[in-house]
């Protein structure tokens, strides 16, 4: 069974800056691809978008990410990963180029498209 300290909701819990957000993921994807369990995902971490000031982009990532996850791995994904507080409103691109802009529409995984966000197909990649 998963200790406590290592869920998606404990992992974001202290997050008070966008540096502190990224810190977290990461260190999330880390404990997460060594131990995969629904377990880690199931508990609702704190709305940071208002902390952070960023029109609900993390929000919206921590939902992605959680669906995300949950899809590859196979398991059931969280409720609240649909909330509607946990989508962008206004689509949201990780790059701003037109010609990037494209690709990121293309390649964006499904649990991050279906929430606006548009990002690489590798955005949660960790070595």
């Amino acid at each position: 069974m998963s200790r406590s300290n290592e869920t998606l909701r404990n992992s974001l819990s202290m997050v008070v800056n966008s540096t502190d957000f990224s810190y977290a993921i990461r260190n999330f994807l880390d404990r997460f691809k060594s131990n995969p369990d629904s377990a880690l995902l199931v508990d609702e971490p704190i709305l940071i978008s208002q902390i952070l000031g960023d029109h609900g982009y993390a929000d919206a990532f921590v939902a992605s990410t959680a669906a995300y996850l949950s899809q590859v791995h196979n398991l059931p994904a969280p409720s609240w990963v649909n909330l509607s507080c946990r989508k962008m409103h206004v689509p949201y691109f990780a790059a701003k180029s037109p010609n990037m802009k494209a690709i990121l529409l293309q390649e964006s995984p499904a649990a991050f498209r279906v929430r606006n966000l548009f990002v690489s197909a590798n955005a949660l990649h960790r070595a």
